[in-house]
């Protein structure tokens, strides 16, 4: 399983940007999708998941109402659309997939077992 993240980039204050994580997965409609990002000096944390369907989403409640999560399984991808971006969203993104989670641990990075490189977004103030 490999996965590509992809979308990060510099933008200022109030802008949007649309992250993409390509899966090499034959079943990816199998996995659950998840993002997470890494500022610097801080610890990874959970930003969104989707389930197997694409029929439910969560979110951490800093992004809430801001960043949607979505996929399309066709494609095997998975996106990441993040408006009225603000500079304490500046992180390294990063996806992540897992065939077994469960709803009780998608905000779990440990529980997660494949992870893309990451891509960096960096928003200006």
């Amino acid at each position: 399983v490999q996965l590509q993240a992809s979308g990060g980039g510099l933008v200022q204050a109030g802008g949007s940007l649309r992250l993409s994580c390509a899966a090499s997965i034959r079943t990816f409609s199998s996995y659950v999708m998840g993002w997470f990002r890494q500022a610097p000096g801080k610890e990874r944390e959970f930003v969104a998941a989707i389930n197997r369907s694409g029929g439910s989403t969560y979110y951490v409640d800093s992004v809430k109402g801001r960043f949607t999560m979505s996929r399309d399984n066709a494609k095997n991808t998975a996106y990441l659309q993040m408006n009225s971006l603000k500079p304490e969203d500046t992180a390294v993104y990063y996806c992540a997939a897992d065939r077994s989670l469960i709803v009780g641990s998608y905000a779990t990075g440990t529980a997660y077992d494949y992870w893309g490189q990451g891509t960096l977004v960096t928003v200006s103030s």
